[in-house]
């Protein structure tokens, strides 16, 4: 696509979604409430659901098996198990099923990730999601809560992960299971995973042996100020630390419909990033392909603002985490919170009264999620059996 019928397309999609263009500056929606974040999100949402169509169609059926029905939910029963969703195995395709049905568009993450499903051992069926990946570089309030220099960030931002996607699935989340999920994320069996996934590998540049121990892990709210996250505290402690918010940035105004014109754009006008030479070739993320894209047509970096400032949470797990990740400490004490525990603990806490209080969960039925009408899935069966 030339360059001028991009800034078109590109022109016209931020406008339908309320952005204003004057000359070469570009404002973001006032109105910025939650239905409209959603609203913002939406067709980002509807592209993904779109190029997913052809590998999940034929397997929706079974994918759906994994989730609950409501009258199959016993909540004194419930008791959830970290599996790991390995990439190209049937784990991993259930999450991305499940990530489809977030009213945000849900990126596959990049760098290193670690993705888990929560699953009910009660019943075998899905609670929710927690995915892991590296964190960005800089984050302002990340940053001034750690209180390192650049030299300690570049040495121990390998200690950091940040939580791409966390929340329950229905009808657990009818039942406050968002917060378990949440509170799952500060378990010593994440931190355990992540020491067995990395230990023994070697970073790209130094290629030096990683050094495997996660000690802190970042989350944004998707849509403003969070009420999962706020007072969620166990044995006394606040899990999650709310630190400030992000200043308004990104690039998900810009992953629908034109996003791929984009990347196919700046992969022809513009060069990555340098990098180490065992990185690749391609772009580092799709942040670095709309920044090279939009330079390359002579748009400002600005026009990456979308005006929806997210809070912005830490999770410590260990009980020196600042100290050790501004290199004052060299041994780690991280937390013993176990799955088990914390569970435990958010049974009694929040999930026995709620569904004493409220018994509309009962209600939810799988068939509720599906994305595509049957007649495709059995058309596609048809197809791949011929």
């Amino acid at each position: 696509m030339e360059a001028k019928a991009l800034k078109r397309l590109i022109i016209k999609s931020l406008k339908q979604q309320g952005f204003k263009i004057e000359g070469d500056r570009v404002s973001a929606p006032i109105d910025l409430n939650k239905e409209y974040i959603r609203h913002l999100h939406a067709e980002s949402v509807r592209h993904l659901i779109e190029n997913s169509r052809a590998k999940l169609v034929p397997k929706e059926g079974k994918l759906l098996g994994y989730l609950a029905n409501g009258c199959e939910v016993i909540p004194e029963l419930i008791s959830p198990r970290l599996v790991e969703a390995k990439s190209d195995t049937f784990e991993g395709l259930l999450f991305r099923y499940a990530a489809l049905h977030w009213s945000i568009p849900i990126s596959t993450g990049y760098g290193r990730r670690l993705r888990f499903l929560v699953i009910d051992e009660h019943n075998g069926k899905l609670i929710g999601l927690i995915g892991l990946a590296d964190p960005v570089f800089n984050l302002g309030v990340r940053d001034k809560w750690v209180g390192w220099d650049k030299k300690a960030q570049q040495a121990n931002l390998s200690h950091v992960m940040d939580a791409f996607v966390l929340g329950a699935v229905p009808p657990y989340s009818q039942l406050l299971c968002g917060k378990l999920v949440a509170m799952l994320v500060a378990s010593k069996e994440v931190r355990n995973a992540f020491k067995r996934k990395y230990t023994g590998q070697q970073t790209l540049i130094s290629q030096k042996e990683l050094d495997a121990r996660l000690a802190l892990i970042t989350t944004t709210s998707a849509l403003g100020r969070s009420s999962i996250y706020n007072r969620l505290k166990y044995q006394g402690n606040l899990l999650y630390q709310s630190v400030g918010f992000t200043q308004g940035y990104g690039e998900f105004h810009f992953t629908n419909g034109i996003y791929s014109a984009m990347s196919e754009y700046a992969s022809a006008n513009a060069s990555p990033t340098a990098r180490h030479a065992s990185w690749g070739n391609g772009f580092r993320n799709r942040r670095e392909v709309v920044r090279k894209c939009l330079s390359s047509l002579g748009i400002k970096s600005d026009w990456t603002f979308h005006g929806i400032q997210r809070e912005v949470f830490v999770v410590p797990l260990a009980h020196n985490t600042q100290a050790f990740l501004r290199g004052e400490h060299t041994r780690l004490r991280g937390t013993d919170y176990s799955v088990s525990d914390l569970a435990a603990f958010f049974k009694e806490r929040w999930l026995l009264p709620r569904s004493q209080r409220d018994q509309s969960y009962l209600n939810w039925e799988r068939e509720e999620w599906r994305l595509w009408p049957r007649y495709e899935a059995q058309m596609a069966l048809r197809y791949d059996n011929e």
